[in-house]
């Protein structure tokens, strides 16, 4: 939300700032690829405990970097410390599941979107009050800073290779049929959630000719059917079996998609964005959750193996909807992830419905 303010700050052109986002994805993706020997060897607390430490001192030194070419670099090693920081941090989750024998992803993603929309709503808050980009890191900085030193007091220190002796913690282990499977289904809900975010508002305003703010609350209905789902999904999930849950969310996203951009109404098609994002809220916890139920590979090789392929959907998601649009139109495009949600149903999950 302050991107005009860095690309301001820093001067920077069209083209290095994609640049930085670009630097900030790769960086990332490279980093999860030797997280799980990592935490094999010194646990995910260490781990957690030195990017907690790390990652608000880079944000706020992204604020004051002296320069466009220190912002870059900056940019990277932020992306590093953060694919890192994802993939120990959603293993540490998946291995306190497996030792509770009860759901808990969808929470821990639940958490997240609650602090997705209070640092976005607070931003704006801040963007409208006119604190400089400066202030507002530094300050960011701090707070994240304070809160990362008594937060990772409370964290569970698992994933040591003591604490899973039969799983190989190799740079190359983890990559099997399975997880491929997985990796690919999550990589297309990623895609899927790049066209309700990304261009979701673009397609309200411009196809359906909704007004900016109407537009701007089909995406928020998006986001909050997102964080409702996640909070009622562990209950679900723990009632229903995960998998069932699964094929029942994406058919229900599948169905609000529908709704999102075929309706002709733009009201009723931002009420399709909501039942879009409920539905969708537990397809990817759920997907963590059975990755970490793979054989073969340590939870942290398994879960940054899975981070790998959801970043990748991130990253391509919104420039891949972009260059099919321009092909066929907005309108066609948005239509093609009502069958690929429904795709989604049919790989194979490892278990039988839990």
């Amino acid at each position: 939300m302050r991107a005009p303010s860095f690309k301001t700050t820093h001067d920077l052109s069209d083209a290095r700032f994609g640049l930085s986002g670009l630097l900030f994805a790769l960086a990332a993706l490279a980093c999860m690829q030797g997280i799980g020997p990592l935490v094999a060897r010194v646990g995910t607390r260490a781990v957690l405990r030195v990017a907690l430490t790390v990652m608000p001192v880079l944000l706020a030194g992204l604020a004051v970097a002296p320069g466009p070419w220190w912002y870059l670099g900056g940019a990277a090693v932020l992306g590093g410390v953060h694919g890192a920081t994802d993939a120990a941090m959603n293993a540490s989750a998946v291995a306190v599941e497996r030792e509770a024998g009860r759901p808990i992803l969808n929470s821990c993603h639940a958490a997240w979107s609650v602090s997705a929309v209070i640092a976005s709503l607070s931003t704006a808050a801040l963007a409208h009050y006119g604190v400089s980009l400066t202030v507002h890191l530094v300050a960011a900085g701090v707070v994240l800073l304070v809160a990362g030193l008594i937060t990772v007091r409370r964290l569970p220190d698992n994933g040591r290779a003591e604490t899973e002796p039969d799983s190989p913690v190799s740079v190359r282990s983890g990559w099997s049929r399975p997880l491929i499977l997985l990796g690919l289904t999550a990589t297309a809900l990623m895609i899927c959630e790049g066209a309700a975010l990304g261009w979701g508002g673009i397609f309200l305003h411009e196809v359906r000719d909704a007004s900016v703010s109407l537009a701007a609350v089909g995406i928020t209905a998006y986001t909050g059917g997102q964080t409702l789902g996640r909070l009622v999904g562990d209950r679900l999930s723990g009632r229903g079996g995960g998998n069932r849950l699964f094929r029942l969310g994406a058919v229900v996203a599948a169905a609000g998609f529908s709704v999102a951009v075929l309706a002709p109404h733009a009201g009723v098609a931002a009420a399709g964005f909501a039942l879009a994002g409920l539905g969708s809220s537990v397809l990817v916890p759920l997907t963590f959750s059975a990755v970490g139920r793979l054989p073969g590979a340590s939870t942290a090789a398994l879960v940054s193996r899975l981070t790998t392929f959801t970043y990748t959907g991130i990253l391509l998601g919104p420039a891949l909807i972009g260059w099919v649009a321009g092909q066929i139109g907005l309108a066609a495009t948005m239509t093609v992830v009502i069958p690929l949600l429904l795709l989604v149903v049919l790989v194979p999950r490892p278990g039988k419905d839990g």
